[in-house]
């Protein structure tokens, strides 16, 4: 039973961690990465789909994303939903493929995302805590049912603890790669 919890802990934790790198990659950094057109949503034929299943996205140079549609007649549709998207980017199209410049970050805007960096990070430690507390409460229902004794109980909540210790070192050097990213120009 204590294995069950446990287990379950650092199955869950260990997606608050993925959560978090999946947020990050939609974070733009000064360096073009497909990762970064990933939650554009395009109308493909009635229907929204993610840009990577209307269309192939290469990185073609470090500050240039090219984008090549499956189906020749949907490029204006992925067009408008590239500029449509959060990004602030403005796609400009060649024959079958379109290319994104990405513009250099001014130092502010680095800040600010930096900033934003940061409050990822705090929320993905957040649900790591919540997650160990959920542990924790089931570990003190089995100690009140007396399936475990006091000691299974210490021993328990201890190696919860270097669960959740291990998972907020993990978002800590995630962060901190983010960030170093960021700032690089």
């Amino acid at each position: 039973m204590l294995e069950d919890i446990k287990k379950d802990a650092r199955i869950r934790m260990s997606k608050s961690i993925e959560s978090l790198r999946s947020e990050l990659a939609k974070i733009r950094t000064g360096r073009a990465h497909p990762s970064l057109l990933e939650h554009v949503q395009v109308d493909y034929y009635g229907s929204e789909v993610p840009i990577n299943q209307a269309a192939n996205v290469v990185v073609e140079d470090a500050r240039t994303l090219a984008v090549t549609p499956f189906d020749k007649s949907m490029i204006a549709t992925i067009e408008k939903a590239i500029m449509a998207s959060d990004l602030g980017l403005n796609p400009t199209t060649a024959g079958t493929v379109i290319r994104i410049p990405l513009p250099p970050l001014t130092e502010e805007r680095r800040r600010d995302l930096g900033r934003v960096v940061h409050q990822e990070g705090e929320n993905a430690k957040i649900a790591i805590r919540n997650i160990r507390r959920d542990a924790n409460h089931s570990v003190k229902e089995l100690l009140k049912e007396k399936e475990i004794s006091e000691d299974d109980e210490r021993r328990a909540e201890t190696e919860i603890q270097q669960i959740t210790d291990k998972h907020v070192n993990d978002v800590d050097v995630i962060v901190a790669e983010k960030e170093k990213e960021l700032m690089e120009i």
